[in-house]
């Protein structure tokens, strides 16, 4: 609607009707704009012949010409909302046959490899709803993104309500990102538990230790998907092997200091892999840090051993026994 209309419908509210001639001496404009008009606010609803005198047109309110311009289509949606209600009913109702059907399935394919990024995310949505009592996750390259823990965190909290146990671990270097920090102060409090080590393996994400997924290994090309463990044996020795990795792990706690415990933990890694011939890049990829970060840590170590080249440093820290305390 233009400003020549709105002001024709005023004109008609305040006469009571819509009469062409009238309307259009009361804008200065001629009979057959005033007749465009018309057709406009008909259209509209705005305007609709009165009971008993059809030639006569009268303007009618907005909200009944908005219920009349839109009243069949809000009957249609809402025909529709109860459509989608009743198939999502009928659809749950199938969900006890599917899940024993799945279960009987798991039993006879005991390992899936999942390509699909798309499919391996849904696989893992629908294992973290049907979870009962516990998830293991194992995250090692340092701090996620913020986007992925701000799509994370509520599907953490959500299952920590429903009682399931949650247990993260994470690489030292994660305690110095302030999205990682404000993730772990906000499940810890809901009941989770948080650990950081030195180095992990990979990654690691266990279900009831029921089924375990990890990494696609040797891909090229495309983004790594995700090898499904279903095997209990194999599954078992999964669990153990994320158990001496938590056993060994040092509780993070969101608003505390680094411990010195971490600290001579990464100490003692970059030492261990300058011994072993990383460069600077490597080290920093395999303790999940930057390889700034990294190299403020070996400029650290060098000035406690009071070492002026890295051959010097590592003899002195062999001298030292630095590399005893570990393992």
């Amino acid at each position: 609607m233009d400003d020549s209309s709105a002001l024709a419908y005023r004109k008609a509210v305040l006469h009571g009707r819509y009469v062409r001639e009238e309307i259009a001496g009361s804008l200065g404009t001629s009979t057959e704009e005033a007749a465009a008009i018309e057709q406009v606010l008909t259209a509209l609803s705005l305007l609709r012949p009165m009971p008993g005198e059809p030639d006569l047109l009268v303007p009618v309110s907005p909200d009944a010409a908005a219920t009349d311009l839109v009243g069949a289509t809000e009957s249609h949606i809402r025909e529709l909302q109860q459509a989608v209600t009743d198939v999502r009913t009928r659809m749950r109702s199938l969900l006890p046959a599917y899940f024993e059907s799945r279960q009987q399935r798991n039993q006879t394919e005991a390992i899936d490899v999942i390509s699909d990024v798309e499919v391996l995310q849904a696989m893992l949505d629908e294992w973290g709803e049907r979870c009962r009592t516990e998830v293991l996750t194992a995250q090692p390259g340092g701090p996620r993104s913020s986007e992925a823990l701000a799509r994370v965190r509520p599907k953490t909290l959500h299952r920590l309500e429903r009682g399931v146990q949650i247990r993260h671990l994470y690489q030292h270097t994660v305690r110095r990102d302030l999205g990682t920090t404000a993730y772990v102060r906000a499940i810890t409090s809901a009941g989770a538990e948080v650990r950081t080590t030195d180095e992990l393996i990979d990654r690691i994400v266990v279900y009831d230790r029921e089924v375990a997924f990890l990494p696609e290994q040797h891909v090229v090309g495309r983004q790594a998907g995700a090898v499904v463990v279903r095997e209990p044996t194999l599954v078992a020795f999964v669990c153990k092997v994320y158990d001496h990795l938590w056993s060994g792990a040092t509780q993070f706690t969101a608003d505390a200091e680094d411990t010195p415990e971490v600290t001579d933990d990464l100490k003692r890694s970059i030492v261990r892999l300058m011994a072993q011939g990383y460069k600077d890049e490597l080290v920093a990829r395999r303790l999940g840090m930057s390889v700034r970060t990294c190299r403020r840590y070996i400029s650290q170590i060098m000035l406690d051993v009071e070492a002026t080249s890295r051959f010097q440093a590592g003899v002195n820290v062999a001298q030292t026994g630095l590399l005893d305390h570990h393992g």
